[in-house]
């Protein structure tokens, strides 16, 4: 075949990568004004070999091509199956514009003219190279690309990694590979590490890549999950765009349209369920009443100004009040001198309703329609009412009363001595609580029992323990009380549910031991519970000797109960004496007879649960004190006389007054009551003294008008208690004293208390296990 003329075609070549081929403008100035594109593009690995031919060719053809640029520019065909990137596209409309505006070549005498912004220098193959001046942009910011040192451009590294460079910088010249192995090795582990060295490579230029002290602040704080920008506030202020104060005009005073409305199906439902209830009759509409209907005359009206005619004057007549004329302070636009300033403004702020001149303060407006609502309105109407129906309608005389006068005259307390003001002895002995105690008639001699089951017997005058016994040995004596008369001392003390009755060894008069003795004995020759009517019944108690220890102490009688006795009260004769377990239910009261030793249940049935007993001073009268109630009987009738009703919650004990006719209860409830049992069944006095429980309470019985009480709070207070024998005088009751020295243990304080028989002595019993002689 002939040889063919060679076709200037562009030499194609495939690539691995996916990227477009980039092309290299030449450096020559003149290449740009022929249209001359002295660029090649990138080669792949296998042709890398070729590299330094391939340029020498190309430099040596560009002057030939050039000439035939533009002739053959529209035959050029791509002889690969590669399709042109947009790039290339874009390179060669570029070329077209460029040749497109150069069809009339330029004169030389033109290019004379021109400033010269360039210098021209020789390349590598000798070739001239014309250097332009860098352009100065007019804005401050510099957007322009950041310079690359290696110029293959998207060519990954891996291609090189077989030859002995790793790409050409701008000039073409190869850019060697960094050494490295055991010998650059050696040498970095010899040197110090240099600031800002992270040991890893720069991928462009193979070079160790070296970070800034910024880059590194920054890149900690990515790995501390910071914001990398310095200075950055996570918690910013709030910007309030919608605060709470409530604005005057809307943000919009378009009314709302119609068309947001949705209509609800519920109160659809509502309104039709009305409907149907209104169409069938259910619901009838309002049929407003009629005018002739004739008024209920079950229902009287009464018009009080009915009858307000002229009436001729008189002193005694009052007519119905009017409204005082309306001031220049009532104005809404009053003068200036009625005005307030802001001190009497504020002074009329600070001071009560009550003490205020005005119940309002005279305000300026501008115009009458701007005067608001008066918020008082309603109220000075319904005052002006209570006014006219309250109004007298005639005139009264009032009485100039002192009311300081109709109280009642008390004496002075230092009037009223003596009574008992100090501590005088203190009686020390018993482990616990001292639970009760009692003075003997005499007066000489003190009984006491606690909880560590031991009646002693202390000397009043000196404070010495004379005599002692232990009743029990887990029992708590709950209560000790002397027979009445000095004819004999005969003591009885309660432990658990025994009741013992014993001779204390304790008077230097054997006659009167001796007394003591028989009256104790004399009921061993009675049979204190047998068989009656044939039928066997449970004694309501046992009579026995206590036992050879407790007799050689003095102990003679032991009364064993059914439960666990309270309280024992003696007969004004020392015959009898009652006693109350408080959980003995219809054995709760009994009534032993000493001379005897017998022992009744007067009560099958009684209602309550029983705190008291006591007998009348003077009368066969018997009480009995309930949690609230209590109930006197007659003995001799065997029936029920009064029930009184002192109102408390809880009563723990009452006494009677000497004369019979008073009698005071304590309670639990911190309150003391005086009935007069001639007056009423509810308390003539309620006296609140105490923060406590009130334990117990005693009449003076020697003649003193004193009565104390006892209570949980570690006090006694004392008062004088005042009863004549005029019905139409009431009692005179005055707080004296309060005495405190006892000291509180859980929650106790004082539990007993007792009066000397004729001196206006006391002693108390507490809680924290002593004795005390008050005087």
């Amino acid at each position: 075949m002939a040889p063919q003329p060679p076709t200037r075609k562009r030499k194609a070549i495939t690539h691995d990568s996916s990227e477009a081929d980039e092309v290299v403008l030449s450096d020559g100035g003149d290449d740009l004004e022929t249209g001359l594109l002295d660029g090649i593009l990138s080669q792949s690995e296998d042709e890398t070999d070729e590299d330094g031919e391939t340029r020498d060719d190309l430099d040596e053809d560009s002057a030939d091509e050039s000439l035939e640029f533009d002739e053959e520019a529209d035959e050029v065909d791509i002889t690969s199956d590669e399709i042109p990137t947009d790039e290339d596209n874009s390179v060669k409309g570029g070329v077209k514009v460029l040749d497109a505006t150069d069809q009339t070549p330029r004169q030389e005498d033109d290019l004379d003219e021109l400033p010269t912004n360039y210098t021209v220098t020789e390349d590598a193959n000798g070739n001239p190279r014309y250097i332009y001046q860098a352009i100065e942009p007019i804005y401050d910011s510099d957007d322009s690309a950041p310079e690359t040192t290696n110029t293959i451009g998207n060519i990954p590294l891996s291609f090189y990694e077989s030859y002995p460079h790793i790409g050409y910088d701008i000039n073409g010249k190869k850019i060697t590979r960094p050494a490295k192995g055991e010998a650059l090795d050696a040498l970095l582990d010899s040197i110090d590490v240099p600031k800002g060295w992270t040991g890893l490579t720069d991928p462009s230029t193979g070079k160790p890549l070296e970070l800034s002290q910024q880059e590194l602040e920054i890149l900690k704080r990515i790995q501390m999950n910071e914001v990398p920008e310095e200075g950055y506030d996570p918690y910013p202020a709030t910007i309030e765009y919608f605060t709470g104060k409530t604005e005057v005009m809307p943000l919009s005073a378009a009314p709302e349209p119609k068309r947001r409305f949705v209509p609800s199906k519920h109160e659809a439902k509502r309104v039709m369920k009305i409907v149907r209830a209104i169409r069938e009759g259910r619901i009838l509409p309002y049929r407003p009443p009629l005018e002739d209907e004739e008024e209920d005359l079950g229902i009287k009206r009464y018009d009080i100004w009915a009858n307000e005619a002229p009436r001729p004057d008189h002193p005694m007549n009052i007519p119905a009040p009017k409204l005082p004329p309306p001031g220049y302070a009532e104005s809404y636009h009053p003068p200036p001198e009625f005005l307030p300033d802001r001190s009497e403004k504020e002074a009329w702020e600070e001071a009560d309703e009550e003490d205020r001149e005005k119940d309002f303060l005279p305000t300026n407006h501008d115009s009458l329609r701007k005067v608001p609502g008066y918020d008082k309105f309603l109220k000075e109407k319904f005052e002006r009412c209570l006014d006219l129906y309250l109004a007298p309608r005639v005139r009264k005389n009032k009485l100039n009363i002192d009311p300081d006068s109709l109280l009642p005259k008390l004496p002075n307390p230092e009037d009223l001595r003596p009574f008992p003001t100090t501590c005088a002895t203190i009686f020390r002995g018993h482990e616990g609580r001292v639970r009760s105690l009692a003075v003997d008639p005499s007066g000489s001699w003190l009984a006491s029992g606690g909880d560590d089951g031991t009646v002693r017997i202390w000397n009043l005058g000196t404070a010495r323990q004379e005599w002692h016994v232990k009743l029990g040995a887990n029992e708590v004596v709950n209560v000790v009380r002397w027979r009445p008369g000095i004819d004999a001392t005969v003591l009885a003390a309660a432990a658990g549910e025994d009741i013992f009755l014993m001779v204390p060894p304790i008077t230097s008069d054997p006659e009167v031991e001796s007394i003591s003795r028989d009256i104790v004995d004399a009921g061993w020759g009675y049979a204190a519970n047998g068989v009656s009517n044939g039928t066997a019944k449970e004694p309501a108690a046992t009579w026995t000797r206590p036992g050879p220890r407790l007799e050689e102490d003095g102990v003679l009688v032991k009364i064993s109960l059914r439960k666990t006795v309270k309280v024992i009260s003696w007969h004004r004769r020392g015959e009898y004496f009652a006693t109350v377990s408080p959980q003995g239910q219809t054995s709760a009261v009994a009534i032993h007879t000493l001379s005897k030793h017998l022992t009744q249940l007067p009560f099958r049935r009684l209602k309550g649960l029983p705190q008291f007993a006591q007998f009348h001073p003077s009368k066969p009268i018997f009480f009995v004190a309930t949690q609230r109630m209590i109930r006197s009987y007659d003995l001799s009738k065997q029936e029920l006389l009064k029930i009184l009703q002192p109102g408390a919650r809880w009563i723990s004990s009452f006494d009677l007054h000497p004369g019979g006719d008073n009698l005071i209860v304590g309670s639990y409830d911190k309150r003391l009551l005086w009935h007069d049992l001639d007056l009423s069944v509810r308390p003539y006095k309620t006296l609140r003294y105490h923060q406590k429980a009130i334990r117990a309470v005693k009449f003076h019985q020697g003649g003193w008008p004193l009565f104390a009480d006892a209570s949980d709070d570690g006090s006694l207070q004392i008062f004088h208690g005042k009863v004549v024998a005029d019905l139409m005088e009431n009692a005179t009751i005055v707080p004296l004293k309060v005495l405190k020295g006892h000291r509180v243990k859980r929650e106790l304080g004082v539990l007993d208390i007792d009066w000397h028989p004729r001196e206006p002595w006391c002693v108390s019993a507490g809680a924290d296990g002593t004795c005390r002689l008050w005087i």
